[in-house]
């Protein structure tokens, strides 16, 4: 080390030239940033990622351009100004990886404005200091892991998806309500759950086959998706001919408006059935309910019961509608049936 420092200037210009031809050569994207955090390198590697000539980039502070829309700081920014707390704020992936000398890393989503599309990048800043321990540049290097992203996607989407109908399968729909069980109870408010089933889907599939019964899945699925149209709503399919849809901060009366027009849009599809037994054409039943949860409710399955409670009193009442848990009665009164006809909650469902 004690030799190093006593190099003559000319030894030293040599080294610097040769670092800095050996960054333009690396094969990995790499720019370099002074404290001032103006472009002082920026490889061959960076333009070809990037689509922004260095010509445009040294001597600005302008590389933030080069990866999205709108002024931010880059993660050589973050490095060159010892701000590790605004990592969450700008990445969804980060680690400082240490205090005083060891950098950042992180990953996120880019823009690309040069290029037009999106490219998930890996990022790693490093400081470089002298011997007094000044900082005198910011190193960052980028590896393009845009393919390995959004193949991880895809089986994460595979994962929660219903290979046939598109919609949240049952262990999505499960985890996804049991969430927003937990958000209700903090907010206090209503939680709605729909079933919905499709009538007499067993006779529609022994008189027009099983690629018919795929093909009205798949289209009683497109109706239910399209009604899911909040962030925070879920449609899926909770098994067979049966759909569910989880509708946060809705109360019975607004779920049920849900529920018929779910009904409605099927029955206007107009698909054959023509089974004895059943109608001429396709029809759903719905089974709605909706809930505040108390402290003493624990998990969703008394939202759950419920709604499965009034999906099979629509099918004992003549299929074909929608029915709403906290009208049960009413709606046997309605019929000028005994209450003492209403079908003992089945409970069939739990989380």
């Amino acid at each position: 080390m004690a030799k190093s420092r006593t190099l003559p200037a000319t030894a030293v210009d040599v080294a610097d030239s040769y670092a800095v031809r050996l960054m333009q050569h690396l094969v990995v994207p790499t720019f370099v940033i002074d404290p001032k955090r103006r472009v002082v390198i920026w490889n061959r590697a960076c333009e070809r990622l990037t689509g922004v000539a260095a010509s445009e980039v040294i001597g600005t502070g302008k590389h933030w351009q080069a990866f999205y829309e709108t002024r931010r700081p880059c993660l050589a920014d973050l490095v060159a100004l010892d701000r590790p707390e605004q990592l969450p704020e700008y990445y969804s992936e980060y680690a400082a990886r240490g205090h005083n000398g060891l950098g950042f890393s992180a990953e996120n989503w880019c823009v690309m404005p040069k290029l037009g599309n999106q490219l998930y990048l890996a990022i790693d800043a490093g400081p470089i200091h002298d011997e007094a321990g000044r900082l005198i540049a910011v190193v960052e290097t980028l590896r393009d892991l845009t393919d390995q992203k959004r193949a991880e996607m895809a089986l994460k989407e595979l994962a929660t998806k219903d290979g046939l109908t598109g919609l949240a399968n049952r262990r999505s729909f499960d985890q996804v309500l049991s969430d927003e069980w937990a958000r209700a109870q903090r907010t206090q408010k209503p939680l709605a759950l729909l079933f919905v089933d499709v009538d007499h889907f067993k006779l529609f599939n022994d008189r027009h086959g099983h690629q018919s019964g795929d093909e009205c899945l798949r289209a009683v699925a497109a109706v239910v998706s399209r009604h899911a149209v909040r962030p925070l709503d879920l449609a899926g399919r909770y098994g067979g001919e049966e759909f569910a849809l989880i509708l946060p901060d809705m109360d019975c009366d607004t779920a049920c408006k849900v529920a018929e027009a779910i009904r409605c849009a099927v029955t206007a599809l107009q698909i054959a059935h023509g089974a004895t037994g059943a109608g001429d054409h396709v029809t759903l039943s719905v089974g709605v309910a909706s809930h505040i949860p108390g402290g003493a409710d624990g998990g969703p399955d008394r939202l759950l019961g419920a709604a499965d409670e009034a999906l099979y009193v629509a099918k004992r009442l003549g299929r074909n509608r929608v029915i709403c848990a906290e009208r049960v009665l009413a709606e046997f009164a309605a019929l000028g049936r005994d209450a003492a006809t209403v079908p003992a909650p089945v409970r069939r469902k739990s989380a």
